[in-house]
């Protein structure tokens, strides 16, 4: 029988807020590639994705092995273009299936898995789990904190990531500039000392989510109402369209109904934690 693998690859989202770019967490939602030695490329999915070797996870495997002798079977619970993080899973799935059959590991793989998806936060935190810093080419990690949850309201139309980056200014205020470091600070302070209070101050942004507001208005107007719903408070998870909304544990059931009462018709919620692991070798 012949060389195989299979690696599981949580999503993630990024930016939590005042951190674009460079903060991300790992969420509870996986995607799976098997990979095994057979007489020619195959690639096997439901997922409405590509089924050549343009597919992100086999392009990606490519970039360390040839794909021509390997099946590849694709499974994922991650909602596609949603602000999730799909590609950046792809990206390291297939990256460390490859690195795992010629004999390597996932140690050196952030820099290859940001340059081929071209900012770091989602693929460090698909590979390492956990909540992630990003800067100067490595990313710094702390575990989720006790007692907070996570809810996902993911809208039945998704955003693509190209129309989201482009509505971005070139500049932004000094002010704005300022708001987010030290909005960022409070949320890092929080979440690695557990103080949720902290948390909810930390989540404020003014460099990217009022920008692409217009894209999203109803995710964009939950973010207004996370508050008042019972939340800590709410963050468009990556490019959006997707909210992540912060919760304390204890509340997070009374939130979810409330958040779905509040969606019903335009989207769907999901309970689905921090993940404290990352990619992984089953």
């Amino acid at each position: 029988m012949g060389a195989a693998v299979t690696v599981r690859v949580p999503a993630s989202s990024a930016n939590l807020g005042p951190g674009f770019d460079c903060f991300a967490a790992a969420l509870g939602l996986y995607l799976e590639l098997e990979v095994s030695e057979a007489a020619g490329f195959e690639l096997v999915t439901d997922l409405s994705v590509r089924r050549d070797r343009s597919n992100l996870a086999v392009s990606s495997f490519e970039r360390l092995l040839p794909a021509s002798r390997y099946r590849f079977e694709l499974r994922s619970q991650i909602p596609l273009s949603g602000g999730l993080g799909s590609s950046a899973a792809a990206v390291v799935a297939g990256l460390l299936a490859a690195s795992t059959l010629a004999g390597g590991g996932e140690h050196a793989l952030l820099a290859l898995a940001s340059q081929l998806e071209g900012h770091p936060d989602n693929v460090a935190a698909a590979l390492l789990g956990g909540i992630v810093v990003c800067a100067d080419g490595h990313a710094e990690r702390i575990d989720p904190p006790p007692g907070l949850a996570a809810l996902l309201v993911v809208p039945e139309r998704a955003v693509r990531t190209q129309q989201a980056r482009a509505a971005l200014p070139a500049s932004v205020p000094l002010a704005d500039a300022v708001h987010n470091t030290a909005h960022g600070a409070l949320l890092m302070l929080g979440l690695s000392g557990g103080d949720l209070e902290l948390v909810a101050r930390g989540l404020s942004d003014r460099l990217h989510q009022s920008y692409r507001a217009h894209l999203y208005p109803r995710s964009a107007q939950l973010l207004e109402a996370a508050v008042s719903l019972g939340a800590l408070g709410a963050t468009i998870s990556g490019a959006g369209p997707t909210v992540l909304v912060w919760a304390r544990s204890e509340r997070a059931d009374a939130v979810a109904s409330a958040l779905r009462e509040k969606v019903a018709g335009s989207g769907r919620v999901l309970a689905v934690p921090f993940a404290s692991g990352g990619a992984e070798v089953l």
